[in-house]
């Protein structure tokens, strides 16, 4: 029921009255004259209109568009010329400072070097000043001994002779006996 009342009055809007022509409004011919002057009117105002407020309007902004753009890379090329050139600074003081570390390292190097060959001198010549007192020492003590040998070489001779003969031998003689074979021995 409800679709008979809205065909109903979907008849009634579309029905065309009698008198009046049905078809598309811009094709009918008594109005195809007036319709073409309003449309070259309308043209004209329209590109009047545009040709001197929007056409206008859209070439400034085209045009600080492409200044802007234009900019934009003038800026960039600076940015980067001057990234450049700050990388440059930057390896220059790098190899700079490289250099001068490997100049402090072989400085440092030498200096070391000299103060271990200053110390190893002083340990040697302390050694060597030891070890010739070390051997005025032994020869000292070697005189020292060979003279104590001499006493007891005729204290020995003299207990030994007294053993196998039974009497005490002259002193005198054994020492001199003694001495004899000392100075054969140093020969």
């Amino acid at each position: 029921m409800a679709n008979e009342a809205h065909t109903d009055v979907f008849q009634e809007v579309h029905v065309p009255e009698a008198g009046h022509e049905t078809g598309f409004p811009p094709f009918n011919a008594e109005t195809f004259a007036s319709q073409l002057i309003w449309l070259a009117i309308t043209f004209g105002l329209l590109y009047m209109l545009l040709s001197r407020v929007a056409l206008p309007r859209i070439a400034t902004v085209l045009e600080e568009r492409r200044d802007r753009i234009a900019d934009d890379l003038d800026q960039a090329a600076q940015s980067k010329a001057k990234t450049d050139e700050a990388i440059a600074a930057y390896e220059a003081a790098l190899a700079d400072a490289r250099a001068k570390a490997h100049e402090i390292a072989q400085k440092t190097r030498d200096e070391l070097t000299a103060e271990t060959d200053r110390q190893r001198h002083e340990i040697e010549s302390e050694l060597s000043d030891k070890a010739t007192a070390a051997e005025a020492e032994i020869q000292a003590s070697k005189t020292a001994a060979l003279a104590n040998v001499a006493g007891v070489a005729t204290e020995v001779t003299s207990a030994i002779m007294s053993s196998l003969l039974g009497e005490d031998s002259d002193k005198a003689a054994v020492e001199k006996a003694v001495a004899a074979s000392l100075r054969r021995g140093d020969a």
